[in-house]
């Protein structure tokens, strides 16, 4: 009988743990955050992407994609071994931008895409694992692009 009472207390603390985590992470919470690399974050899966774009090409040119990788204790997480793309549907016009690991947590790719507000990415990420994540972004439309906010766990 006190197995079976510590094992439904031991599943109530993990729902109420992940319930509060996911919480704490869902895309609006993330949006009153700026990354540490002045992105947007979303969560895919076990990690947190930060996409980085150009916030000031009034014209479609090659600019830069970047996405960093961390885990959701923001500790950086190996671009080895990964690849992956950024869909970009920008100015009525939709790019693919291939990304490849740029040193460190980071994947970058360069395409030609202006900074639309209205801009919208899915990033798509194999991992070194084989398992691929993706997220949705909104990167020039949400209170993280002015600088505001902290990520705090």
């Amino acid at each position: 009988m006190q197995r079976i009472l510590i094992s439904s207390l031991a599943m109530v603390a993990a729902l109420v743990s992940v319930g509060n985590g996911a919480f704490a992470h869902d895309d609006a919470a993330l949006d009153q955050i700026s990354g540490p690399n002045g992105g947007q974050l979303r969560m895919a899966g076990a990690y947190h992407f930060e996409l980085v774009v150009a916030k000031d090409s009034k014209e479609a040119k090659d600019n830069p994609v970047s996405v960093y990788l961390t885990d959701h204790g923001d500790k950086k997480v190996p671009a080895t071994g990964t690849s992956g793309t950024a869909t970009i549907l920008a100015e009525k016009a939709k790019i693919t931008v291939p990304l490849v690991p740029a040193g460190d947590n980071r994947l970058t790719g360069v395409g030609k895409y202006a900074s639309d507000p209205q801009m919208k990415v899915v990033v798509s990420i194999s991992l070194a694992d084989r398992k691929t994540e993706q997220a949705r972004f909104t990167p020039l439309a949400t209170a993280a692009a002015d600088g505001h906010g902290t990520h705090q766990h």
